[in-house]
């Protein structure tokens, strides 16, 4: 059997500036350093930060008042961002530029009264910090049969967006089916 191994391989750019933005913060703050939920998904990644101090962290309440909280690659919502704030934390946002970036279109899309349909996964914490940015403009639809099922008609104003880290392949099944039912609906620019 013959493996080929692709060339450059490795982290995304998004995955690569967060890791490095928690090795910074070890230097210059030192530890305890928390961060909310994994930086990234990869477990020697998470477990070597632990092995060198960094706490994972699910809910905001579990950071210390006035410590340091990152943000993982996967962004947090406006709720868990005014959260820390209030506890006094210092914050330092990892956030991926990509994820930013579906944030700053969901934010637009909700001011002009678009219906947002989220492609992605329930309960991921990507998924969970988009919807937070306009929790009552965003369905999330996680198959052609949940498009299916949508209550919107064709005259509705329809936008959507996705998770950044789908699979080409799946969410573009979902654009499809989509598009099929609101030909009308705006594509992410």
């Amino acid at each position: 059997m013959k493996i080929l191994l692709a060339n450059p391989r490795g982290f995304c750019a998004g995955v690569n500036m967060a890791i490095q933005t928690v090795e910074e913060a070890l230097k210059i703050v030192g530890t305890p350093l928390y961060v909310y939920h994994e930086i990234v998904h990869n477990r020697h990644v998470v477990d070597q930060f632990i092995k060198e101090g960094v706490v994972f962290i699910d809910t905001i309440d579990e950071a210390p008042a006035k410590s340091t909280v990152i943000f993982s690659a996967h962004g947090v919502s406006p709720a868990v961002r005014n959260a820390a704030k209030s506890r006094g934390c210092t914050l330092i946002d990892a956030t991926c530029p990509l994820v930013t970036k579906v944030h700053m279109e969901a934010i637009r899309y909700a001011k002009q009264g678009y219906n947002i349909l989220l492609i992605g996964h329930a309960g991921h914490d990507e998924v969970e910090g988009t919807v937070g940015e306009a929790p009552n403009a965003i369905t999330i639809v996680e198959s052609p049969e949940d498009v299916e099922n949508l209550p919107f008609t064709t005259e509705d104003k329809i936008a959507y967006i996705t998770q950044t880290t789908l699979s080409r392949d799946d969410a573009e099944l979902i654009m499809g089916a989509i598009i099929k039912k609101y030909p009308n609906a705006k594509v992410p620019p």
